[in-house]
């Protein structure tokens, strides 16, 4: 989410009227801790807080789309519209077009058409002016929760390299891992008081951005030059 209002939204100056932010039971009970559980659920519904304040930095209105699962009780849903609101959701809709198509998503599509009507105006969480570490941070303390980044030598070097080169006006997107709002994925629900490590920096010059390479995770292999398919032989007779 950060990144797409931080670089594409930036970039093409195109702005949406409303985030929806979609959420299920059994995943706010992982982040609780454990299985169904009301404790554990309203637990786990502070990452879905943490969630809803990063969205809501943007300055636009949120909606919580609830994906309900056949094992969901009333009560576990109402918990998560109630906790929902309360942490600044305008609307927070259980939605079951996975069992109705469309039909489950109506009252979805309502909200969402509310919200958008709603007075709002996009917000970025940093000038692109500001320096390399200092985007890193801002994103690190404000999205993730992090008291701080650690810049490790590799990384301090691209820094000092990049800002050397004129790159240093670029948007930033983190390589990092999804399932924790920390760097270590063991982590869950809402982590704090850790420093996010920084392990090194690359660019993406045609792209236009750089991207934090955080704690021990990886990017997504590039294709090769030249495909494997073309080394396969293919006959049109059945073998």
């Amino acid at each position: 989410m950060e990144k797409f209002f931080d670089i594409k939204c930036r970039s093409s100056g195109l702005h949406p009227d409303v985030v929806v932010m979609v959420a299920s039971v059994p995943a706010l009970k992982m982040h609780g801790g454990g299985p169904a559980n009301l404790t554990l659920l309203e637990n786990g519904c502070n990452h879905l807080k943490r969630q809803l304040e990063n969205a809501r930095a943007f300055g636009l209105p949120v909606v919580v789309a609830i994906n309900t699962f056949s094992t969901d009780t009333d009560a576990e849903l109402g918990l998560v519209c109630e906790q929902a609101k309360l942490a600044g959701a305008l609307e927070a809709v259980p939605c079951s077009h996975w069992a109705e198509g469309g039909a489950g998503a109506v009252a979805l599509g309502q909200a969402v058409q509310r919200a958008a009507e709603t007075p709002h105006q996009i917000n970025f969480l940093y000038d692109l002016e500001m320096p390399i570490d200092d985007k890193i941070r801002v994103i690190a303390k404000s999205m993730y929760g992090a008291d701080d980044v650690e810049l490790l030598p590799q990384a301090q070097q691209k820094v000092a390299l990049f800002s050397k080169q004129g790159l240093g006006n670029l948007p930033i997107c983190m390589a990092k891992t999804h399932l924790s709002l920390s760097h270590d994925p063991e982590r869950k629900g809402v982590p704090t008081g850790f420093t996010l490590p920084i392990r090194d920096i690359h660019a993406n010059l045609g792209a236009g951005f750089l991207y934090p390479l955080v704690g021990t995770s990886s990017v997504a292999p590039q294709s090769p030059a030249f495909s494997c398919f073309h080394d396969n032989d293919f006959s049109t007779e059945s073998k």
